[in-house]
């Protein structure tokens, strides 16, 4: 029997996003979130007969009593490096599986490697990331590592914004935190933690070269898993055009005594979370461009795969519901802290992509002959 889906965030921007895209897929999530009377509007307003229940992150026993095993918790409440370790904590004690929808290093790591072992001990799945942020680039990357082969030891990713669009408030809260927080990567085997200047490199979106900022994410500990040959993981944010170079030098400040805790205060006292985001028209107007490179031991490019589709708040409700009825329908491939290709498999994965608005454009490119690759730079 399908477990229940729990929508903890129910009533926030992409909450909403997510529980639209579940009915579409004939879910009947249970609605979460910290508001009696908002969740009551939303269920009046999505048809009348979906459960409701109140959880608060300030009373963890609440998001405790919404989840017994068996059932499926997909949170997205943000920040997460502030909020999200009560959901996490509750899926892992109650043997539900998990999925959120953070973007923020510092938690990506936290689910990893502080609750991924107990969700292995309870055999359950646990899958943080699970949304833009950072499924584009597991995808990518996968799809570039296979057509590579063994010879692949290095990927590169980047992420890019085509079109116009506007961001919400908890990607702007997100997005602090993120800045504030370690960088680390995927090096010489192991994830390391990287200090100092973050990387800065470009890459070939349509006919421009862009930029992108190294960023600590889920490709990091994910992608190692289904391909063990791998020594080096890069993944670049390319969300910042010509400032991407001053944010390098940003970063770099980060590492002077208290520059990280003043920058999250300032993120706290200016950036209210859930603030809403773009409405349709506007997110219509925007897309994403989701590149991945594959190199040999000698830094010869093997192969470059590009996906491309919807702007992220549409595919983060989307592929959210996907992974949900996934799981719920016992979809998951092992326990623990899951990456994405890891819990569904490739071809699967594709499809749920595909469905949630990304796809591999035109086929991957396979390098012919030696070329330079695009190294990441300090400078």
């Amino acid at each position: 029997m399908a477990g229940r889906v729990v929508l903890f965030g129910a009533t926030g921007y992409t909450g909403r996003l997510t529980a639209e895209a579940m009915l579409e897929r004939g879910l009947r999530p249970v609605l979460a979130a910290r508001s009696r009377g908002k969740l009551d509007e939303m269920a009046r307003e999505l048809g009348g007969e979906l459960e409701t229940a109140v959880a608060d992150v300030s009373d963890p026993p609440s998001v405790n009593a919404l989840v017994e095993r068996g059932d499926v918790l997909v949170t997205t409440v943000g920040p997460f490096a502030r909020w999200g370790a009560p959901a996490a904590a509750a899926a892992a004690t109650s043997g539900a599986h998990y999925i959120d929808s953070t973007g923020e290093p510092s938690f990506i790591r936290e689910v990893f490697e502080r609750y991924g072992p107990a969700a292995a001990n309870g055999k359950i799945g646990m899958l943080t990331a699970f949304g833009y942020d950072w499924v584009p680039g597991n995808l990518a990357g996968a799809l570039a590592l296979r057509s590579a082969g063994d010879d692949a030891v290095r990927v590169d990713i980047g992420y890019f914004l085509t079109g116009k669009g506007t961001m919400s408030g908890g990607t702007q809260a997100s997005s602090v935190e993120a800045l504030a927080s370690p960088g680390f990567a995927f090096r010489d085997g192991r994830v390391r933690s990287e200090r100092g200047a973050r990387r800065v490199r470009s890459f070939r979106v349509g006919s421009k070269s862009k930029d992108g900022v190294s960023v600590g994410s889920s490709e990091h500990f994910a992608l190692p898993k289904v391909a063990p040959q791998l020594r080096e993981v890069n993944v670049y944010l390319g969300w910042f055009g010509p400032l991407a170079r001053p944010m390098q030098m940003l970063s770099l400040g980060m590492s002077l005594p208290g520059a990280a805790t003043a920058v999250k205060a300032l993120g706290q006292r200016f950036v209210k979370g859930s603030t809403g985001g773009p409405d349709a028209e506007a997110r219509g107007k925007a897309g994403s461009h989701v590149v991945a490179i594959a190199y040999d031991a000698g830094e010869r490019e093997l192969c470059e795969v590009h996906v491309t589709g919807v702007d992220g708040y549409t595919f983060t409700g989307r592929i959210l519901a996907w992974g949900a009825e996934q799981a719920a329908e016992g979809g998951l491939h092992g326990t623990g802290a899951l990456g994405p290709v890891e819990a569904f498999g490739l071809v699967a994965l594709a499809d749920g992509c595909r469905w949630a608005g990304l796809e591999e454009e035109g086929g991957s490119r396979a390098a012919s002959g030696a070329s330079e690759p695009n190294r990441a730079t300090l400078g």
